[in-house]
């Protein structure tokens, strides 16, 4: 099974370099660090509304929760904002004062100011990576990074399994990165 490619560093940094370069920057930037920082996929992250990111005041919330509708999975569930993602929606917020106040507006909107679908986010993701020249990555590479890197830290794996959102352990197994590095420190930790 062919997987999302996880971003090295210095891809990354490309990638929010590309970001920085084109129209839409802070909304841009939002849709990668719900990717990477709550392993939010496409679908989620078009189905947001300003009402599950924002409280009445315009503040990033500490949790996202999202309807059965809002999911892959078709159930409910909680995302926990981090702190750099939390730095970014208020970012977004100042970017955008009058539309984190409109709590059913689409969290991200076009130019002509509809929301997008999961497929826009799809292609958005895309055309990022493209002018990035990161080949291999898709909009589900943050979901596997932020999985992956939960893992790497040694978080225990039925909390990077409740985290990523999976109903079985054996599929957030199958999104965790294992190469000859990580091998060779793992069994470097044997005294």
């Amino acid at each position: 099974m062919k997987q999302a490619k996880l971003l090295t560093p210095a891809e990354y940094k490309r990638l929010a370099a590309v970001v920085d370069s084109l129209r839409h920057s802070t909304r841009n930037h939002t849709a990668v660090a719900l990717s990477f920082y709550a392993g939010l996929r496409a679908c989620e992250i078009a189905a947001l509304r300003i009402g599950d990111v924002f409280d009445a005041q315009g503040q990033p919330k500490d949790t996202i929760h999202l309807s059965a509708a809002q999911t892959k999975g078709s159930e409910s569930c909680t995302v926990l904002v981090n702190k750099r993602l939390r730095q970014q929606l208020a970012r977004y917020a100042a970017q955008y004062p009058k539309h984190v106040l409109k709590p059913t507006a689409p969290l991200l909107f076009s130019a002509k100011g509809g929301g997008f679908s999961a497929q826009t986010v799809v292609n958005l993701f895309q055309r990022l990576y493209r002018f990035a020249a990161i080949d291999g990555a898709s909009s589900h590479s943050g979901h596997r990074q932020f999985v992956t890197e939960l893992a790497d830290k040694g978080i225990n794996a039925r909390i990077v399994q409740a985290l990523a959102r999976h109903k079985h352990l054996s599929t957030t197994q199958r999104y965790i990165d294992i190469n000859d590095n990580k091998l060779r420190a793992a069994i470097e930790l044997l005294n």
